[in-house]
C-alpha cells in the first residue's frame, strides 16, 4: 500500500459484505488472543455513507461480535442507525479521527495484541529482521503515549503521524494499521503481530543483538511483496480464513 498508488477497478463492496467481513475479523481476533476483554476496536467505513463507519457495542467481547450486532456511527461520535446502542468513546477519539482523516481506508484496526505492545515500549521499534517487518518496512509511523485522553489536538497529531502510511506504532500503548478493505488491515495486523513476536523472542535471547538486513535490501524486498499494487494484502489469504472460520464459528454472519 504505496501511500495508495493507483490499482485496477474493483466492484464497490456492500454493506453486508463489509460487516461480514468485519464481524469475522473480530472472532478471528479473539481465537489469536488479541482482544482485550471489551476494550479495543475494529472498525469498517459503511460503503456509500461517507463519514459513517461500523464498530462494536460497548460491553460485548469479540467472540460475540455478530455482522448485525455492529453499530453505525458518525466520525462526530454519534450513533447512526437509532439502535441507541453504548459504544466505548475512545473508538470516538482513535477510529473516528483516522476515518475522517483516511476516507481511502475501508478498515482500520487498533488492538492490546501481546507482541505489539511489547513492540510500542521498544524506542528503535520494528526492525527489518524478519520477512514480516520488510512488508512494514518505511510503512509505520510513531505516535508518543500522551495518557488515556485523546482529545482533537491529539487527534491531529496521531493523524498527521499516519499520514498515507499502512499503521501506527502508539507508544506504550499498542499499534494501529489500516487497510484498503478488512481482509487487508487483517493481514497487516498479522504480519505486524508475527514480526514483533520474531524479533522480541530473538532479542531476548541473544542479549538485544539481533540480525537486520540493510535498509536498501529492506525497501527492495517491501517492492517486491507489494508489486505493481494490483494484488492487496488479503485477496489470497480471506478466503481461506473465511472458510477456517465457517468450519468452527460460523456464528459471525448472523
Amino acid at each position: 500500500m504505496n501511500a495508495h498508488s493507483p490499482a485496477a477497478a474493483r466492484p464497490p463492496r456492500t454493506e453486508t459484505q463489509v460487516r461480514t467481513d468485519l464481524a469475522a475479523a473480530y472472532r478471528m481476533a479473539a481465537r489469536n488472543g488479541w482482544d482485550d476483554t471489551i476494550y479495543t476496536h475494529l472498525s469498517a467505513s459503511v460503503p456509500g455513507e461517507p463519514g459513517h463507519y461500523l464498530i462494536n457495542p460497548f460491553g460485548a467481547t469479540f467472540d460475540e461480535i455478530t455482522a448485525s450486532s455492529l453499530v453505525k456511527v458518525n466520525t462526530h461520535g454519534r450513533v447512526a442507525d437509532g439502535s441507541g446502542a453504548r459504544v466505548n468513546p475512545s473508538g470516538f477519539a482513535i477510529h473516528g479521527a483516522v476515518h475522517a482523516a483516511r476516507p481511502d481506508v475501508e478498515c482500520v484496526i487498533h488492538l492490546h495484541t501481546p507482541w505489539g505492545v511489547a513492540l510500542s515500549m521498544l524506542p528503535g521499534g520494528l526492525r527489518a529482521t524478519s520477512q514480516y517487518a520488510m512488508r512494514l518496512h518505511g510503512r509505520l509511523g510513531r505516535h508518543p503515549y500522551e495518557g488515556l485522553a485523546l482529545g482533537a489536538d491529539e487527534q491531529r497529531r496521531m493523524v498527521a503521524a499516519l499520514g498515507t502510511l499502512d499503521g501506527l506504532i502508539l507508544e506504550n500503548h499498542g499499534p494501529l494499521v489500516v487497510g484498503r478493505t478488512v481482509a487487508e488491515a487483517w493481514m497487516l495486523m498479522h504480519l505486524l503481530e508475527r514480526a514483533a513476536m520474531a524479533q522480541l523472542r530473538a532479542m531476548a535471547a541473544a542479549g538485544g543483538q539481533v540480525l537486520a538486513v540493510s535498509d536498501a535490501l529492506a525497501a527492495r524486498t517491501h517492492a517486491e511483496w507489494v508489486g505493481d499494487g494490483s494484488e492487496w494484502d488479503g485477496d489470497a489469504e480471506w478466503p481461506a480464513l473465511l472458510r477456517r472460520l465457517e468450519r468452527t464459528d460460523p456464528g459471525f454472519r448472523d
